[in-house]
């Protein structure tokens, strides 16, 4: 039998002072460069944010093929629950610039959305990156959850 120890390697993604992440809009703008490091295949990220929607760090969950990645909410919550965050934030990218959902990112984000119930961390966002050329609205993203600022924080607020 082997027995593993775990650990959690930080390295820098930004300096200064970070904006909450409260709209779809900034959620993109922090996820601008995440997917570079394998940029023809599917990769899942979550994003641990305290009580205020700050991110306590990005985190890549799951790299795939060109179109599907395996994603199991064990894994997506782990981060979560080491940063002891009170909400989080998933991402995955489409390889082919289209950001419109598949039926998968739809059962997907419905299971974990059950899983985070359970759990009582906040899914505040689960975010399609594309290309803004290849999106049929422009945006260049899917939001599953676009949601106001006051409605992301009043939820979190027990």
């Amino acid at each position: 039998m082997k027995v593993y120890e775990g650990r959690i390697i930080y390295e820098e993604v930004s300096r200064g002072s970070v904006e909450p992440l409260s709209t779809p809009v900034k959620v993109a703008g922090y996820l601008r460069n995440a997917f570079n490091q394998y940029p023809l295949q599917e990769q899942f990220i979550v994003i641990p944010v305290s009580r205020k929607n700050h991110p306590l760090g990005r985190f890549i969950v799951s790299v795939g093929t060109a179109n599907s990645t395996l994603v199991h909410p064990r894994e997506v919550f782990r981060p979560a629950i080491l940063a002891g965050a009170s909400a989080g934030i998933v991402a995955h990218n489409h390889p082919s610039g289209d950001p419109a959902p598949s039926r998968a990112d739809i059962q997907v984000t419905r299971r974990l959305r059950e899983a985070a119930s359970l759990l009582q961390i906040d899914l505040l966002e689960h975010l399609i990156a594309g290309r803004a050329e290849d999106d049929p609205q422009g945006l260049g993203y899917y939001s599953f959850k676009p949601l106001p600022q006051k409605q992301w924080v009043s939820s979190q607020v027990k």
